[in-house]
């Protein structure tokens, strides 16, 4: 099992940057990959990123790309979300999440392992 603990949310004025960690314990971290999601209250669990198990690939959700960038430290066991421009529709509580397989990353129900989420909110 591998347990995950997100951190780096807080309140950020639309335009501005934030960075989110994940920080991960227990099995080899390289042998997961590695993704994050959103949620915002009444709705679903939206994909944002995911990264690979050595970071070679990286995937963004269409509303991100260009804005975000996800990138891992296996050393440190650690994975990242850089926000950069940040949008009032960019609120939401931000989810870590881990499997060992690559299949339908833009699926939540292919990850096995979840953090607790760090929220994230901007204003205009």
């Amino acid at each position: 099992q591998v347990q995950l603990v997100e951190s780096g949310g807080g309140l950020v004025q639309a335009g501005g940057s934030l960075r989110l960690s994940c920080a991960a314990s227990g099995r080899t971290f390289s042998s997961y990959v590695m993704g994050w999601f959103r949620q915002a209250p009444g709705t679903g669990r939206e994909f944002v990123a995911c990264i690979s198990w050595s970071g070679a690939n990286t995937y963004y959700a269409d509303s991100v790309k260009g804005r975000f960038t996800i990138s891992r430290d296996n050393a440190m066991n650690t994975v990242y979300l850089q926000m950069n421009s940040l949008k009032p529709e960019d609120t939401a509580v931000y989810y870590c999440a881990a499997d060992q397989r690559l299949r339908d990353y833009r699926d939540p129900n292919m990850y096995d392992y979840w953090g607790q989420g760090t929220q994230v909110t901007v204003s205009s």
